[in-house]
C-alpha cells in the first residue's frame, strides 16, 4: 500500500504545492503517494483509453487517464477540498465539471486498475469514496486474474453486488449502452 503522509490533515490546496514529478492523491484529508505504474497497467490503461476515446468521439462526454485530477468534494476554497484522486480512467458528462485544473466534482464512470501497492486503497478506501461522491459506475481490474468488477449505483445511493467479467467477456456500460469493451484486447 502507498505510504501515506501523516503529518497533518491534507487539502486540494497542499496538493497543488507538491512536487509535480511524484503522484500524490487525497482521501478524507490523508496523502497517498503512488508508485509508478507498471508496464502491464499501461499496457491495459492505454487500450481502454482507446476504446472509450474512438466510441466518444464527436460525443459531449469526455475521457481521461492518470494523470487526471478529480476534486470529489464541491468547495469553493482549495483548502476544503479533502479528496483529491488520479483515477486510472475517468469519463465525464458533465462539461460544467471541468475546469482548468481537472474535474471537480463527481465523474460519471471510474476505473481503478490494481497493483498490489494500491489493492486496498482501490478496494476499500475509493470504493467508499465513489460510492459517497455519487460516482454511477466503478470498475476494479485486477490485471494478474484477468477480472473486472463492475458495481453500479443503487437508487439507495450505494453499490450493488459486483457485475464480474473476465478476459473472454465483452461487457456494456450503464450509461454506454451500446459500447461493448473488448476484454480480451484489455488484457492482451
Amino acid at each position: 500500500m502507498p505510504l501515506p503522509r501523516q503529518e497533518r490533515n491534507y487539502s486540494y490546496a497542499d496538493y497543488l504545492t507538491w512536487n509535480e514529478d511524484e503522484r500524490w492523491e487525497v482521501l478524507d484529508g490523508i496523502a497517498y503517494m503512488q508508485s509508478a505504474p507498471s508496464r502491464i497497467h499501461q499496457e491495459i490503461s492505454g487500450e481502454l483509453y482507446r476504446q472509450f476515446a474512438n466510441y466518444l468521439q464527436g460525443k459531449s462526454c469526455k475521457v481521461y487517464h492518470a494523470p487526471f485530477c478529480v476534486r470529489l468534494d464541491v468547495e469553493d476554497n482549495d483548502n476544503d477540498v479533502k479528496n483529491v484522486v488520479e483515477p486510472d480512467i475517468t469519463i465525464v458528462c458533465d462539461s460544467s465539471k471541468l475546469d482548468k485544473r481537472g474535474c471537480k466534482g463527481t465523474p460519471d464512470l471510474i476505473i481503478e486498475i490494481l497493483s498490489p501497492s494500491t489493492a486496498k486503497i482501490d478496494k476499500v478506501f475509493k470504493f467508499n469514496k465513489y460510492e459517497e461522491a455519487g460516482v454511477k459506475e466503478y470498475w476494479i481490474l485486477e490485471p494478474d486474474q484477468k477480472i473486472v468488477s463492475v458495481f453500479l449505483l443503487q437508487p439507495n445511493a450505494r453499490y450493488g453486488r459486483p457485475e464480474m467479467y473476465t478476459d473472454e467477456d465483452k461487457p456494456t456500460l450503464s450509461i454506454f449502452p451500446d459500447l461493448e469493451i473488448d476484454l480480451n484486447s484489455v488484457f492482451a
